[in-house]
């Protein structure tokens, strides 16, 4: 059972095993400048739209040069809403751009733009930590989900961070729904990536089939 189990996670890697921020052109490491665009990748995840475009939005954030807080605050409400527009962001491109800028305010003014900072008033408490993110506009319980899914890859006491959305996928591939047995599936560096591919595993049934014809 076990080899099986491994086989499907292998396969499942193979596939679409890239977490969101590697996908949005994020090189994550514990500074403030990659953990930040992390944070904005999460707000725009969050909302009801194709993952996809999320992150073609955040791309275009990243491009137009809003890479930390002080950037994103600095720029106009007008030039947010243009590098969402141009990503396909247009459902929620005028709310979220009010919300990038409210959130890197609050950021720069608590945290000085540093969300170790942020990380360090939660005390090693992983809620507290849930309940600290959630302050930053437009990032409610998914938004912080997503976050720390993908922040566990350098905040290494986090994992394993397998929340209920990646639990979904891990049902639809027949894998264990404890978030410890699934870590043992893997090594250390790829909690993060495992997490990311269980989680699109939930959101497309393509991905389910890709994994069954890899282990056919």
């Amino acid at each position: 059972m076990t080899g099986d189990r491994r086989k499907t996670v292998q396969a499942l890697l193979e596939t679409h095993g890239q977490t969101y921020a590697a996908e949005a052109g994020i090189t994550l490491r514990d500074t403030p400048q990659p953990l930040y665009q992390l944070l904005v990748l999460s707000c725009l995840l969050s909302a009801r739209i194709r993952a996809s475009v999320a992150v073609a939005a955040a791309r275009e954030l990243f491009e137009a040069g809003m890479k930390d807080a002080r950037s994103m605050r600095d720029a106009t409400w007008q030039q947010r809403v243009d590098a969402l527009g141009r990503g396909s962001y247009r459902r929620y491109d005028e709310r979220t751009s009010t919300q990038l800028g409210d959130g890197a305010q609050l950021l720069l003014d608590e945290y000085h733009g540093d969300l170790r900072r942020l990380r360090d008033e939660a005390g090693g408490d992983v809620e507290r930590l849930k309940e600290l993110l959630q302050q930053v506009p437009g990032l409610g319980p998914a938004g912080a989900d997503i976050f720390l899914r993908e922040a566990q890859a350098v905040w290494r006491d986090l994992a394993p961070y397998i929340d209920s959305k990646a639990l979904q996928g891990a049902e639809r591939l027949g894998l264990p729904k404890k978030p410890e047995e699934l870590a043992r599936l893997v090594s250390d560096d790829d909690t993060a990536t495992l997490a990311a591919a269980l989680v699109r595993a939930a959101l497309e049934k393509s991905v389910v089939e890709d994994v069954e014809e890899e282990t056919s």
